[in-house]
């Protein structure tokens, strides 16, 4: 194997993750095992289940459903449901949601191997690093490409997390990661579409299925990464000096770093600057959608390449509408699950805002900061005012983290869409012991 090769196959074998970062990990196992549970209602992951259909030989539960799959086909199932309703998680280096396709493949592994809970903890610091190496010399070429990372770079953090739980050495590790590079892809055209979520499903049911095969003996490129003809180049990186990013691994922690971007809104991570900004503004002033005349809304250049319905017809759709976003919080002062529902879309309030809701790119707006990170909201009022703020970032970015008491009630939201409030409380309080279970299974059951 190539040497960068080996390095990152020799960390996802034998790292060792601080305290801290398995205590990030851990959260996000329950933010994404939470929007899981909501999303496993939607359309998207109800079809993914009806259309694999329950296998007599599956052993990992399929969350939200009360059945069991295949590790495959439970990672597929479970990681389109953690996708479908845009709220899992989000990391600005990557610039993809690194725990839908990855929790859902780690935990089907360690399932079938009956790991404990450190061991998941300690996969999801290997496959977040992985990911977040590739991401940080990747983009923000390859996004702009085309390429949706959530698939591309998920498959891959899959394949590290799930040999990290099945206990590859390091030579067979590499093969996992050799085969995963060939099965990396997913397109940012079907963004708002039931195919968006399905990525981060293919994503951990390719990542599950690469390293079960490297176990099994399968091999794969010694320079599948970074050949001149591999992943790196094939997916239009921005940089191909993959021993760059490898060098400091398992000194330099990316999940402490960066850090990971909860969600606190179900909509792309693109509107959630001007949605904070915009909302603030709505307490600050006392702003309602009957004052408002116009609403002005400057984003990065990137942000408008995601963004890209503006007069959007379905709620998948509408996640990705800035004009809908900023006239259903105006309208409602707050954006939730049930905002992004039919009747809510062609609400006439909605509707009439919407159309004076304008996206604009400013050059100037996140130069030397993570694309989707920054934005400048203008509302102008019909008795002619206008207020203007600026966002940096929003609510549950690193630099300003969700409370503790945020994610709970995140959770507890997200499972009561499935689960009684009893039983929500129960897997919450399960997930907070997870470092200490002994056999992932007690989670499934």
């Amino acid at each position: 194997m190539s040497q960068t090769l080996d390095a990152m196959a020799a960390f996802v074998a034998g790292c060792d993750p601080p305290a801290a970062a398995r205590a990030r990990a851990a959260g996000a196992v329950m933010d994404t095992i939470g929007v899981a549970l909501a999303g496993a209602g939607e359309p998207a992951a109800r079809i993914v289940r009806e259309t694999i259909g329950a296998s007599e030989a599956g052993g990992c539960a399929v969350w939200g459903a009360r059945v069991r799959y295949a590790p495959g086909d439970a990672a597929l199932a479970n990681g389109t449901a953690a996708h479908a309703l845009d709220y899992d998680d989000m990391c600005f280096v990557s610039l993809a949601h690194p725990s839908a396709p990855l929790v859902p493949a780690i935990i089907a592994a360690a399932e079938v191997a009956n790991a404990p809970g450190r061991a998941v903890l300690d996969a999801y610091v290997a496959g977040f690093e992985v990911q977040a190496r590739l991401g940080r010399l990747m983009n923000p070429a390859h996004y702009q490409r085309g390429w949706h990372c959530t698939s591309t770079l998920g498959t891959m953090s899959a394949a590290a997390g799930v040999a990290r739980v099945l206990g590859l050495d390091a030579a067979t590790t590499a093969h996992a990661l050799s085969i995963a590079a060939s099965s990396a892809s997913g397109l940012k055209e079907n963004f708002g579409t039931m195919v968006k979520p399905l990525h981060a499903g293919t994503a951990a049911r390719d990542g599950v299925m690469a390293a079960f095969l490297a176990k099994g003996g399968l091999t794969g490129s010694a320079t599948a990464l970074d050949g001149p003809q591999g992943y790196l180049h094939a997916l239009g990186s921005e940089r191909t000096d993959l021993a760059g990013e490898t060098a400091d691994l398992g000194r330099r922690w990316e999940i402490l770093d960066t850090g990971i971007t909860v969600k606190l809104y179900p909509s792309c991570a693109g509107t959630h600057p001007a949605l904070d900004a915009l909302l603030d503004l709505i307490v600050e002033y006392g702003v309602t959608a009957s004052d408002v005349d116009r609403i002005d809304i400057d984003v990065d250049p990137i942000v408008p390449t995601i963004l890209i319905y503006d007069r959007p017809t379905t709620a998948l759709e509408a996640k990705f509408s800035l004009p809908f976003c900023a006239a259903a919080a105006a309208v409602f002062g707050r954006v939730g699950i049930d905002t992004f529902e039919d009747v809510v879309i062609r609400d006439p309030r909605v509707t009439a805002l919407m159309s004076r809701v304008t996206m604009r790119v400013d050059d100037q707006i996140g130069r030397g900061k993570p694309a989707l990170t920054e934005s400048r909201v203008r509302v102008t009022l019909k008795d002619g005012r206008a207020v203007v703020k600026d966002a940096h970032g929003a609510r549950g970015y690193p630099s300003n983290p969700a409370s503790e008491a945020d994610l709970a009630a995140k959770f507890l939201a997200c499972a009561a869409r499935g689960r009684s409030t009893t039983e929500a409380a129960a897997i919450l309080t399960r997930l907070g012991t997870l470092d200490h279970l002994e056999s992932i299974r007690d989670l499934g059951a």
